[in-house]
């Protein structure tokens, strides 16, 4: 586990999606009361839950997209009980309850926001913002991987998922998006907060200049 910034941590897992090495990014944010909120499932081992226990107290876990239900069983069964916070239809998806991400639980007011993307109704993403440290975490949006990556993952990043640089935006994301206009609006809204680093669900943190990089992301797939 690796502290980003003060109540923020991060912790990766290996992930593969046809022979690429995509990875699994999980972030935990420790609010103000002192609970939890761990954004993102993985098969979590042992300890790990033994180390997200030690930082607070567990509140709620959450998947902001609906393609992103891979360890959604596993992560419940290692967190039991938990509200499990989704985008509309994840329940359907993962075959147990789920609460909605919007409206935001009020224990997260003035520390946590949530912003849903609109205009591409198949994957139904939602940012998430932690205010305090300036920092927006999105699922597959955007991806960030290592610019010196080779052979398949090279191969496949930039010819198949259409990666020009990164970080970026893969082909299949862009051509969920039916309603252009709407997610425009969107990313209108989420441009305009105040965040500086970027938390992608698979790839590295995009520490500083996120807003600028987003932004160059978006123009690069055509879509801003």
């Amino acid at each position: 586990m690796k502290q980003l910034a003060e109540n923020l941590w991060l912790l990766q897992y290996p992930l593969s999606v046809l022979g690429t090495a995509h990875g699994r990014n999980v972030t935990v944010i420790r609010l103000r009361s002192g609970k939890l909120i761990i954004h993102s499932m993985a098969p979590f081992p042992v300890a790990d839950v033994a180390a997200i226990h030690a930082l607070g107290e567990p509140g709620w876990l959450l998947e902001s997209m609906l393609l992103h239900d891979t360890y959604a069983k596993e992560g419940r069964g290692c967190f039991p009980g938990l509200p499990f916070l989704g985008p509309p239809g994840f329940s359907e998806v993962v075959k147990f309850p789920t609460l909605p991400l919007l409206p935001a639980p009020p224990e997260w007011h003035g520390e946590v926001e949530v912003f849903s993307i609109e205009g591409a109704p198949m994957i139904k993403e939602h940012a998430v913002l932690h205010v305090p440290t300036h920092t927006l975490i999105v699922a597959d949006l955007i991806f960030n991987f290592s610019p010196d990556e080779r052979g398949w993952n090279r191969f496949f990043h930039r010819h198949i998922a259409g990666f020009k640089r990164y970080p970026g935006m893969s082909r299949i994301f862009k051509l969920c998006i039916r309603d252009r206009a709407a997610f425009q609006t969107s990313m209108v809204k989420i441009l305009q907060q105040d965040f500086d680093r970027i938390i992608v669900g698979h790839g590295n943190v995009i520490e500083s200049d996120g807003r600028a990089l987003l932004q160059r992301g978006l123009r690069d797939a055509g879509v801003m």
